[in-house]
């Protein structure tokens, strides 16, 4: 009973970090605005850094849930308006599953400090955490070798339909937000959630080492 509340623990906060990781960077405005320089989208787009910072601020609002449709309509066309909602879907069941997942945790954690004492508890997530640095780096050697493979499959996978696939010709979406943009976020994501999982890991290394259980009441 003991290593399955650990076992659902590790894997509640892994999925929880990873949604926490998703969110914080694709509200990141500021890479939106590195990334519109480095890949020359005013160029490609013809519209200003302002015009840009504008729809950019637009579409992290609509990602968040703060907005309908309209906020994007007066930028882009009805099939990218449509795939947006599709992607909108997407994020509000991440919240969802953020939400969840910080409530399990914090669940789980008061269960097994009841069981087996915040030293012990500290030894799960040092050690369980690491299975996802493994994981991490495996998912990464294999998607560098094609991002455009596995982004696709990604597409396939979270989305019913075809309207993804954007023409860059005509479509602002694409032209903005083209491949290197999302390959560049998808990194972002990665470097971010090794980072709170570290967090959560020297956590659990400082009651790990520590010595004394201080909450020895709970078991009794």
């Amino acid at each position: 009973m003991k290593r399955l509340l650990a076992l659902f623990l590790i894997i509640s906060l892994s999925i929880t970090f990873l949604m926490i990781a998703i969110e914080s960077n694709a509200y990141n405005i500021n890479y939106y605005l590195k990334a519109f320089k480095k890949h020359n989208i005013e160029d490609i787009t013809g519209k200003n850094m302002s015009q840009l910072e504008e729809i950019a601020n637009s579409l992290i609002e609509y990602l968040k849930g703060n907005g309908y449709d309209e906020l994007l309509t007066p930028y882009f066309n009805d099939k990218e308006v449509a795939h947006m909602k599709d992607v909108q879907d997407l994020f509000d069941k991440a919240r969802l599953i953020k939400f969840i997942g910080l409530f399990t945790s914090f669940i789980l954690i008061v269960l097994l400090v009841n069981k087996i004492g915040a030293k012990k508890m500290g030894k799960v997530l040092f050690l369980g955490l690491f299975a996802n640095h493994v994981i991490i780096l495996l998912l990464t050697l294999i998607i560098s070798t094609n991002f455009n493979k596995y982004w696709t499959i990604f597409h396939h996978i979270f989305f019913t339909n075809d309207l993804w696939l954007l023409n860059p010709e005509t479509d602002l979406m694409i032209q903005m937000l083209p491949e290197p943009f999302f390959s560049g976020i998808a990194i972002n994501i990665v470097l971010s959630f090794f980072l709170y999982l570290s967090i959560i890991q020297l956590v659990g290394l400082y009651f790990m080492k520590r010595g004394r259980d201080k909450w020895k009441g709970l078991k009794n």
